[in-house]
């Protein structure tokens, strides 16, 4: 059944309530949790390769280690928002503005 739901979704939302469940649902928390991060890593990558700096060169700019960096770029750790804001302004000397929807 729900391989035929999948094929027959109209929509990119629609496939997600499908797959993960609603919004609020802990499984399509969960989903949109990770892709969040995936998000801010690819951020972070694509900004740290236009601004020419290895992970190594970031890291010392904000005072933490490569393999703090490493793991952000790799969705493999959580990030305080004030990590986030040093690491942009501070590191790769980029504005940081935060919606709430």
């Amino acid at each position: 059944m729900k391989k035929e739901e999948i094929r027959n979704a109209k929509s990119f939302d629609e496939l997600l309530d499908i797959k993960y469940g609603k919004i609020g649902e802990k499984e399509r928390d969960a989903f949109e949790e990770k892709a969040q991060y995936f998000v801010i890593s690819e951020m972070l990558k694509e900004a740290r390769k236009e601004a020419n700096l290895t992970q190594e060169q970031l890291a010392q700019k904000i005072g933490t280690k490569k393999s703090y960096i490493s793991r952000i770029e790799n969705g493999k750790c959580d990030i305080q928002l004030s990590t986030l804001f040093r690491i942009f302004e501070d590191g790769l000397g980029r504005r940081v503005s935060l919606v709430f929807g």
